[in-house]
Parts: structure tokens; C-alpha cells; sequence
């Protein structure tokens, strides 16, 4: 047994002080009366505290609703199984023979659930310092994810939001809209409109069957003109 959990330590990338609570967080609740459950429930709320606060200092400009998405695409059962049987956890658990015999080992809630007692194993072994390094080392691949959101999340906000976030991001005035000309009859009218900022020496056009089209196609072309993507 002890090389089996030297082997899952190399596989952690962390050596246990207390070897007792390393074998509590990998024991399920069908195996014995001493299990991981207490375990699960910790490290469920550190997981959250860390992943949270990693997602709070790598994007300054999330609003809470975005940094709600984030931190769900991983805190999850999904992802959290996923890196269970990227470190092979599912071959270290302690099962009941009913689970194991129904391939508990394999089922992601089983996983998760141990990924969780893990953590909190780290951290009642070495303290919140270690375990923030170790949850980060484990989900980096998975807060990358998080940085790929935030940039869909950013390219789905209309021109007009993203060029006002912008400006107020570097402390500028607002960007100026005004509208230059209107032409055709009432039903089919279309609205010409200018953006100005003050970075710029220029005005961006926009037209459109409205006036906030050609708003939102002004600030797409001022967004351009510093350098965006859209």
C-alpha cells in the first residue's frame, strides 16, 4: 500500500506529511465508517475560495456574472473528474466491493468528490499556502479555459459596450456619438453617425436603418482604428 501511494504522490506532484490523511481523502463512504465526506466538504469550499480569487486577480475587468461563468466552466463535475483520471486517482480509491464491482472508480461524482477531499487533505497537511499552489498547479490547464471564456465573453459585447469599457478601463471620457444625417423617407430612413474619443484626431462613421446601428458600427470602426479586435 505505501508504494501505491508513493506512486499517487509523484502523480500529485506532493508529498503528505500525515500519510493518514492522504488514505482518508482517497476512502469512499462505502468502504468503512471513516471516510472522505467531511473531506469533500472542505476542500469543495476552498476550491471555490482559490479558483475564485485566481479568476478575480487575472481579470480585473470581469463583472460578477462573468466571473460566475468562468469559475462554473471549472468547478465542476466534469472538469474535476477529468483531472482525476489524469493523475489516476480512480486506481488508489478504496471502494465498497458494490461500487467497485459497478466501476465506481470511473463514475465522475466518485471522482470529483475525491479531487475535493484531496485538496482539503493538502491543506489541513501543509496550510492554505500549499494548497493554493497545489490546486493552481492542478487547474491551470482548466483557469486557461477560464481566460479563453473572458475572451468570448468580451467578443460577444456589442462595439458600443466594449469601446465605453475601454475608455473608462484607462480613466478617458466616454466616447461622443452624434448624429450627422438622416436620409430617406420615415420608413426606410438611414441614420449616419459620428464617434469621437479623445485619443483620436479623427471620426468614425457608422450607418444604419437606426440610430444605435450606426452607433454600434461607429464604435466598431473606432475600436479598429486603436488597434481592437473585434
Amino acid at each position: 500500500m505505501a508504494n501505491e501511494l508513493d506512486k499517487l504522490q509523484d502523480n500529485l506532484n506532493y508529498q503528505f506529511s500525515d500519510l493518514g490523511l492522504l488514505e482518508l481523502a482517497l476512502t469512499h463512504r462505502s468502504a468503512e465508517k471513516n471516510h472522505n465526506e467531511r473531506l469533500e466538504f472542505l476542500g469543495d469550499s476552498l476550491l471555490g475560495f482559490i479558483v475564485s480569487d485566481s479568476l478575480y486577480q487575472q481579470h480585473p475587468s470581469a463583472t460578477e456574472g462573468e466571473l460566475s461563468r468562468m469559475r462554473s466552466s471549472i468547478v465542476n463535475n466534469a472538469s474535476l473528474a477529468a483531472i482525476a483520471r489524469e493523475m489516476r486517482l480512480g486506481d488508489h480509491l478504496r471502494l465498497g466491493s458494490g461500487e467497485s464491482k459497478s466501476g465506481g472508480n470511473e463514475r465522475d461524482s466518485i471522482l470529483a468528490d475525491s479531487v475535493e477531499a484531496l485538496i482539503a487533505s493538502v491543506y489541513l497537511d501543509a496550510g492554505i499556502s500549499a494548497c493554493i499552489k497545489f490546486v493552481n498547479n492542478w487547474f491551470a490547464a482548466a483557469l486557461q479555459t477560464g481566460n479563453d471564456l473572458e475572451q468570448k465573453l468580451q467578443q460577444q459585447k456589442d462595439s458600443k459596450t466594449r469601446l465605453q469599457e475601454l475608455m473608462q478601463s484607462k480613466s478617458l471620457p466616454l466616447p461622443h456619438y452624434e448624429v450627422t444625417e438622416v436620409n430617406g423617407a420615415a420608413h426606410e430612413q438611414i441614420f449616419k453617425v459620428s464617434c469621437q474619443i479623445t485619443s483620436l484626431n479623427t471620426l468614425q462613421q457608422g450607418s444604419g436603418s437606426s440610430k444605435r446601428e450606426a452607433e454600434q458600427e461607429a464604435a466598431m470602426h473606432t475600436l479598429k482604428e486603436l488597434g481592437e479586435t473585434p
